[in-house]
């Protein structure tokens, strides 16, 4: 009997919604080819295969299940994944037993079916089925079943990419990535990388007091040479937890990139790091877009002004669009009260968006400047100021990771995170 992939270590059928902090890895370049029963079954695979995790799959469609199956390959060498709906009057194990017969060794079979009884699906098992998932499905559904195919129960954690983008220039997104960054690796205790990826005028290595030699650039213009050892040798090590892929910022180049100019370096990243902060330039391009769909999770970085109000809206519209099967993006309001200005209220926003911000990080140009010219995150400069938790917070809900647990405060305690903020 062929082996149609590894076997599923889990003897329960797969049928629960997926929860909101679930983390599906993405499928690389592979070839699916469904056969199914219903039409309701059709569309959820359609859908599938334009979510952002099959990006990189080839995905086709045809009706007729099984026997369909059996016929197509008969003639036909057989994709990296067979999907077949069985809609349970048929003899599905019969079936399985004729496409073993013409099918190619090393392709993965994933049944779609209404029988929910543990001893067919450990029977299924024993024959080199490598998910089996109860009807109805959804989108999510075939999403997750496919790409778990791919992310090996032993393997290292893929990593989770968070994009974070001004709604306008000039609005402190670069500031809060870079913080959030920080959070991330110093108080989650997550080993994080931050992508600076507006190459001309990148302020990361200023906001880290780094001056790498080599940086993102290296990567983008030589994606040939991409691999984990290249990605080592680019990046700058900032604390124990963070490094950076610093931006040249210099203007010796034109940076003009194809949509997938960073996809290299982006897969790269993700075999090797469980968190990548992506500081995304606001501009719009191919490539920007192409960052902020792939992302996992998206900030969006407003001021509490007009134009920022429209374009955060007109970013939330395209990504829930592009990105239907992924939690809608989150947005936080910067330089909020500065003095005599006109300002839109949170509430507003909130209303125009359907979504609360989730936090309003007051205007404080004193230690924000400061922090900017001496190449310090804000909680080098002041350990306990609000910003801090605001920044931890935006950590916590981008990476899923529950509150940390707060230490029991002594009166050793500021000269605690002084030290831990040198």
């Amino acid at each position: 009997m062929i082996n149609y992939a590894r076997q599923t270590q889990e003897e329960q059928p797969q049928a629960a919604p997926p929860p909101m902090e679930e983390h599906i890895a993405p499928a690389p370049r592979v070839s699916v080819q469904a056969f199914c029963e219903t039409v309701e079954t059709a569309a959820a695979v359609q859908a599938a295969g334009e979510d952002r995790r099959l990006g990189k799959a080839h995905l086709k469609i045809q009706m007729g299940g099984m026997t369909a199956a059996i016929e197509a390959y008969r003639s036909a060498p057989t994709p990296n994944v067979i999907v077949l709906e069985s809609d349970g009057r048929s003899d599905l194990l019969s079936g399985l037993d004729q496409l073993a017969t013409v099918c190619d060794a090393g392709t993965r079979v994933v049944v779609i079916g209404r029988i929910n009884d543990v001893m067919l699906y450990r029977e299924l098992v024993r024959r080199g089925v490598s998910d089996y998932v109860l009807a109805p499905v959804g989108a999510i559904d075939v999403v997750r079943s496919i790409c778990n195919l791919f992310s090996a129960p032993e393997a290292k954690a893929v990593g989770r990419i968070i994009a974070v983008v001004g709604a306008k220039g000039g609005v402190g997104a670069s500031t809060i990535s870079h913080n959030v960054a920080w959070a991330i690796a110093r108080d989650l205790a997550m080993d994080a990388v931050v992508a600076d990826l507006d190459l001309a005028f990148g302020t990361a290595g200023l906001d880290y007091n780094q001056d790498p030699p080599q940086g993102i650039a290296d990567a983008v213009f030589s994606p040939d040479r991409v691999d984990t050892a290249f990605i080592d040798r680019l990046l700058s090590k900032c604390t124990d937890h963070l490094s950076l892929l610093a931006a040249p910022a210099t203007l010796d180049r034109v940076y003009d990139f194809g949509t997938d100019a960073f996809d290299a370096v982006f897969d790269t990243l993700r075999s090797t790091m469980p968190c990548i902060v992506l500081d995304v330039p606001h501009q719009w391009s191919g490539w920007t877009k192409r960052a902020l769909i792939g992302a996992d999770d998206i900030l969006i970085v407003a001021a509490p002004d007009l134009a920022n109000l429209r374009n955060t809206k007109n970013l939330f519209d395209l990504l829930k669009a592009a990105r239907p099967n992924d939690r809608p993006p989150l947005y936080c309001l910067n330089q909020v009260g500065v003095p005599k200005r006109p300002e839109i209220a949170a509430t507003e926003f909130a209303k125009a968006i359907e979504s609360q911000p989730i936090v309003s990080i007051p205007f404080e140009p004193q230690i924000f400047g400061s922090a900017a010219n001496n190449g310090q995150m804000i909680a080098e400069i002041s350990a306990n100021h609000k910003s801090i938790e605001m920044f931890l917070q935006i950590a916590q809900r981008l990476t899923g990771r529950s509150e940390t647990k707060k230490q029991k405060s002594s009166l050793l305690s500021p000269l605690i995170e002084k030290l831990r903020g040198r």
